[in-house]
């Protein structure tokens, strides 16, 4: 069984968000269950050339995209066991950043097609194309609108899967043919409502549609999570699978971590009270007894970052700590700036994404936060449970899968189901009343540096769809 996967972006190359962090670990955890399985993304100028020094060039050809032609060079890099491609053209990836450009369709459409185009340059050919995201959504378009009835082609299935489907690829059906190169004759599959809908289409003709959690899988079947596609996903249910995401525990290991002031363990965690004194002194919160409460997250509505504004001033006057770290929406920023100047000492707050501080904060905060509005899987909390830091979640979507209140009896958190300011300041008192109690905070420390959030279950579970697919099961 061969499985190629498809990707906008992968870590360690180029990443912007939770995809990027599940293309750099599922593929290898696939690969150590005996499957091949390769990854393919494009080659963007924010790649570093620490990995560009490293790469292989293949071959180059072109690639069809509306009525030109396009070069496309083809690189090759085996990172921990697997094999990536990287799709080169400067035209459009040659680019500060990753997104966020006037010809976004255009430049995926490209991929997607190179994608296709590569396999008659390469001795691979998969048994199955795992797409992710509205960004490779048209490659089971494509193959089946063009390749579908050539040899090479003829038996791949595809599989797509959505990680947020508040992105959906939409865009005006000026775009279809001259950009896109999809046949006037396939407007009804590309349609919904009033425009094109790349992730719509992908949904038609994909084998089978994989969310990154159970709950997340029934949530978008509701209109209030769905952003406008449950209608169709409703209509496709029979397709449609929730497998929850996992982490890399080889790159998020406190027992190993040389980025965090003292490593640790979940049979000996006297290294964390050295992570905690570290990160306040750092951070230059004051370093009493009150528990220090992390975030790490954008800032933006449905992370929850309006209740955390309702409630924070309370809070802090209350006695808890915060380490903030982020960036997003202007009002968020700006209020935590302003928390900051009023209590220096009780609240830190960094703008942007810093890798380093951000396991920093995992590992010398006593609890996490997040209060998702929506949250289709979720890295974070798993992160914290790694690291010990107790988490205070939204039941919803994957923190609903992964995160159980403590008053259940064995559970790893602290957990709330309204979407309310006051129910969230609830669990954090909730939270703070146990952590008063040192014996038994220390006891739920263990438990959640016990939990196996690992991508071996996850693997498996993909395994088996892979093997459903192909008609193995």
């Amino acid at each position: 069984m061969k499985i190629l996967f498809a990707t906008s972006e992968a870590q360690p190359f180029a990443a912007s968000g939770g995809l990027g962090d599940v293309a750099g670990s599922l593929p290898k955890a696939i690969r150590a269950k005996g499957i091949a399985c390769r990854v393919v993304m494009p080659l963007y100028s924010d790649i570093s050339s620490e990995w560009k020094d490293k790469m292989t060039y293949i071959c180059n050809f072109t690639v069809p995209v509306g009525w030109r032609k396009q070069y496309c060079g083809l690189f090759e890099y085996n990172h921990g066991g697997v094999i990536f491609y990287f799709l080169d053209n400067e035209y459009y990836f040659k680019r500060s950043g990753l997104y966020g450009f006037y010809d976004e369709a255009e430049r995926f459409a490209f991929f997607s097609r190179a994608a296709l185009e590569m396999l008659w340059h390469i001795d691979y050919v998969p048994d199955i194309i795992h797409c992710n995201d509205w960004q490779t959504a048209l490659i089971p378009v494509y193959l089946d609108i063009f390749y579908r009835c050539q040899s090479k082609f003829f038996n791949i299935k595809s599989i797509y899967t959505i990680h947020n489907i508040e992105y959906q690829g939409k865009y005006g059906f000026e775009i279809m043919e001259d950009v896109l190169g999809i046949p006037s004759n396939f407007k009804s599959l590309m349609q919904y409502d009033d425009c094109i809908n790349m992730t719509k289409a992908a949904i038609e003709v994909a084998n089978k549609v994989t969310t990154v959690s159970k709950s997340y899988s029934s949530e978008i079947l509701d209109p209030c999570y769905s952003h406008g596609l449950d209608r169709e996903l409703v209509h496709h249910t029979y397709k449609l699978c929730g497998i929850l995401n996992g982490i890399d525990y080889d790159v998020n290991n406190p027992m190993t971590d040389e980025g965090i002031y003292k490593n640790y363990s979940a049979s000996d965690v006297s290294g964390k009270q050295n992570n905690r004194t570290g990160l306040c002194h750092d951070l230059k919160l004051s370093d009493d007894n009150q528990p220090v409460v992390g975030i790490v997250s954008r800032m933006v509505r449905h992370k929850g970052f309006d209740l955390i504004k309702y409630a924070l001033e309370n809070l802090i006057k209350s006695g808890f700590k915060f380490a903030v770290l982020g960036s997003g929406e202007y009002i968020y920023e700006s209020f935590f700036d302003y928390m900051h100047k009023q209590y220096p000492d009780r609240i830190s707050i960094y703008i942007g994404y810093n890798k380093n501080m951000a396991k920093k904060i995992y590992a010398g905060s006593d609890m996490f936060l997040m209060p998702s509005q929506s949250e289709p899987c979720g890295l974070a909390q798993m992160i914290a449970l790694r690291y010990g830091s107790v988490p205070i979640v939204r039941e919803t979507g994957g923190l609903k899968d992964t995160i159980t209140d403590c008053s259940l009896g064995s559970g790893n958190g602290f957990t709330f189901s309204s979407y309310n300011a006051d129910d969230m300041a609830n669990a954090l008192h909730r939270a703070r009343k146990i952590y008063e109690d040192k014996p038994v905070w220390e006891s739920l420390l263990k438990h959640c540096m016990s939990c196996d959030f690992s991508w071996n279950k996850s693997a498996s579970k993909y395994v088996f769809l892979y093997q459903e697919v192909l008609g193995l099961k």
